[in-house]
């Protein structure tokens, strides 16, 4: 199979192939979350699951204000069936996703799909990947057309929405990073890798074999985790060679987690946000020739959008005002791990072990 190559690259500051590949990769992500519950929310939160939707609403109500406390379309009806259907229609339109069929309609559904999920899931749906896939998801609403679902439409993606995903994947490293060093003397003493695989939440039987290397290793093992949480995030906001750089450190960081135990989607969703680093010069030396060619033409055919640009730049606004808290909170020495600052979960803070 051809590939695209720097004989025939794509203009090296374009985005058509960066989009198409966070997107597809979204889709993924957002079928395993999907699927996921459609596999396992009755028996959570069904009318007979482990812990019902219909009494947490109902103290929430009592506690609360309803929907502006606790955004879910559940609250229009909790039924065992609404929740099968709420799972598999976002099912279906993650498969669409998957499939390079996509725009803002589709991908504000798949958001408030999964945020009415995750608000009544209680402790079943309190892990940090979940207010990250809910984060991650509503940037993407502003990063495709508004009706259009082709794989590359006649709209060129809004940078700004690219370097939002930036600051996503830069806070989600560097929040992991520092509540390291803030957390637990292993990490300044270079040894939580002498005990990390065998206790970690899921391992797996590569974790086995990490666990017996020698420690000089394992220690040097810490300083690459130091490395790339706390040094490779600054690569986002530089020129191209650094920034393509500090992606490829980042992502081989997350698959390396991924090979050597299992927290769910987590590793697999982090990576989105650091695809939006990779330029089309990038993707276009290892895609498929026709795939970098459908690029070129889009670009060639490209019109501008006013109502888009326009969006993208209020989504800025927006997420900077929201920035604040999750920013102080990085900044703190009491910082708060996986914690959200509003109701829809637009902005939020992170950090790991």
């Amino acid at each position: 199979m051809a590939v695209g190559n720097a004989a025939h690259p794509v203009t090296p500051e374009t985005w058509w192939l960066t989009r198409f590949v966070l997107l597809r990769w979204l889709g993924l992500v957002y079928l395993v979350a999907f699927l996921c519950a459609a596999w396992q929310n009755r028996a959570l939160i069904g009318s007979d699951g482990l812990t019902p939707v219909a009494p947490f609403l109902q103290a929430v109500a009592g506690a609360h204000h309803g929907f502006w406390a606790l955004p879910s379309l559940f609250w229009w009806g909790c039924s065992d069936t609404a929740l099968d259907a709420v799972a598999w229609t976002g099912v279906a339109l993650s498969a669409l996703l998957l499939l390079g069929l996509a725009n803002s309609i589709q991908l504000a559904v798949l958001w408030a799909l999964y945020m009415s999920i995750v608000h009544v899931g209680q402790d079943w749906y309190s892990f940090g990947w979940e207010t990250q896939l809910l984060e991650t998801g509503f940037l993407a609403i502003f990063l495709v057309p508004l009706w259009d679902v082709r794989p590359f439409p006649r709209v060129a993606p809004p940078v700004p929405v690219l370097w939002l995903f930036r600051w996503l994947g830069f806070r989600i490293m560097l929040g992991s990073g520092l509540i390291k060093l803030r957390g637990d003397e292993c990490w300044r003493t270079l040894t939580c890798l002498d005990y990390h695989f065998e206790t970690q939440p899921n391992p797996n039987p590569v974790s086995r074999s990490l666990h017996f290397l020698p420690h000089p290793i394992l220690h040097f093992g810490v300083l690459v985790n130091h490395f790339v949480e706390l040094v490779a995030p600054w690569c986002s906001w530089a020129r191209r060679r650094w920034r393509h750089f500090g992606a490829v450190c980042m992502i081989g960081f997350q698959f390396f987690l991924i090979v050597s135990g299992n927290l769910a989607f987590l590793n697999w969703l982090t990576i989105v946000p650091f695809l939006a680093l990779l330029d089309d010069s990038f993707w276009a030396r290892i895609l498929p020739r026709n795939l970098v060619a459908q690029a070129e033409r889009a670009a060639a055919q490209a019109q501008p959008s006013q109502g888009q640009t326009r969006a993208a730049w209020a989504l800025v606004v927006l997420v900077c005002v929201l920035s604040i808290q999750p920013v102080a909170n990085l900044l703190s020495p009491d910082q708060a791990m996986n914690t959200s600052f509003d109701p829809f979960n637009l902005v939020n803070t992170y950090g790991a072990f």
